[in-house]
């Protein structure tokens, strides 16, 4: 949910104190590098890109890289309380110098960006990787005009599943029922499966499911299994419905250009190597390491296996849902975006998924 201008302002507060400690302390203690201090906001802290991956490289492989000309505060959205769609509207302002955030958040101030992750577009990862590459020029443009960013990485959280607190057999089993979804392009995607899409922030999700607010939720299966939404649902069906939830990370533009070439290639390399080369990696083997510990169906590392019922996607399934991404979904976010992103994407994303997008 985007907050309306009196709580957007409020957010400011803590944001911009923040930033202003995180100056203070570099001006403080090595003015020398104080023009390369970066104010890194993360994406979810309790997750496992955040902890494994967003905070280790920000907090020790960039700065060591650097030989410490490059230092940094690193913090997450959730942990400063601010909202996941204020983002990259903040990291326009300059409140900190590096955002991380999923695209679906940004949907309204951006819609070119839904079309890097509409749902069922891609089901492995190695294509989820070449839509990522291919859309990283749609990406490029919108972050510069829509937030003065530039982008640094788009990489995936594991495949959106669907979570249920009821039994189901299959993507038929949706009609009427209430879903979560992420994003508006995951929320048409339901709504044309007959299903009732309602949209609330994933910390208030295992509440809703526990109390029927809603039946089921799309997510991670890795991020539900670290929230713990076994304990509150009991089916899951394995399709990314919800895409890949990819999350751009951006660097705020005038701090990008202030940075000489150097530092900008050191930053871009070590991103590359470091960052954006290990997550696509782990995202090979997360979707099925969270499916194992969701239940209980092969080996564990994370913790103690819950044991939900896995709901086997059949080719109807797969059908019905290529279906309503072509009918409804794509021409739906082709008459939000001009002319110039459609054959942009269509030249590119298109080609890899095997769809064409046009205005309805």
């Amino acid at each position: 949910m985007i907050p309306n201008a009196n709580s957007r302002a409020s957010w400011r507060k803590p944001v911009a104190a923040f930033a202003a400690t995180a100056l203070s302390a570099t001006v403080l203690c090595t003015p020398a590098v104080a023009e390369t201090s970066l104010n890194v906001v993360g994406s979810w802290n309790s997750l496992e890109l955040h902890q494994k991956f967003e905070k280790p490289f920000w907090s020790k492989t960039l700065p060591q890289a650097s030989g410490g000309d490059i230092t940094t505060q690193v913090t997450s959205f959730d942990q400063m309380g601010v909202a996941s769609s204020d983002v990259f509207r903040y990291l326009g302002d300059g409140l900190f110098d590096v955002g991380m955030a999923s695209a679906d958040y940004t949907v309204s101030d951006a819609p070119e960006l839904e079309g890097l992750d509409l749902p069922m577009m891609t089901t492995d990862t190695n294509k989820a990787r070449a839509v990522a590459d291919a859309f990283r020029p749609i990406a490029e443009k919108a972050m510069t005009e829509r937030f003065n960013s530039h982008v640094l990485a788009i990489v995936p959280y594991p495949a959106q599943v669907l979570f249920c607190n009821t039994p189901i057999s299959g993507l038929s089993d949706l009609a009427g029922k209430k879903v979560r979804g992420s994003g508006r392009s995951t929320g048409e995607f339901l709504e044309a499966l007959g299903a009732q899409s309602l949209n609330i922030a994933f910390n208030e999700v295992p509440g809703s499911l526990e109390r029927g607010v809603i039946d089921c939720a799309v997510t991670g299966s890795m991020s539900g299994y670290s929230a713990g939404w076994y304990d509150v649902s009991s089916h899951m069906l394995p399709l990314p419905l919800g895409g890949w939830d990819y999350v751009i990370t951006a660097i705020n533009q005038d701090k990008w250009r202030s940075l000489n070439a150097d530092e900008q290639q050191l930053i871009q390399d070590q991103v590359d190597k470091h960052f954006t080369a290990p997550v696509w990696t782990n995202a090979k083997t997360e979707t099925q390491r969270g499916i194992a510990c969701l239940t209980g169906q092969g080996e564990c590392a994370a913790g103690k296996p819950a044991s939900m019922t896995l709901v086997k996607p059949t080719q109807a399934d797969i059908a019905r849902a290529r279906e309503a991404l072509q009918d409804v979904v794509l021409p739906a976010w082709a008459g939000r975006v001009d002319a110039d992103t459609l054959k942009q994407w269509n030249g590119s994303v298109g080609k890899i998924v095997d769809l064409q997008a046009k205005a309805p």
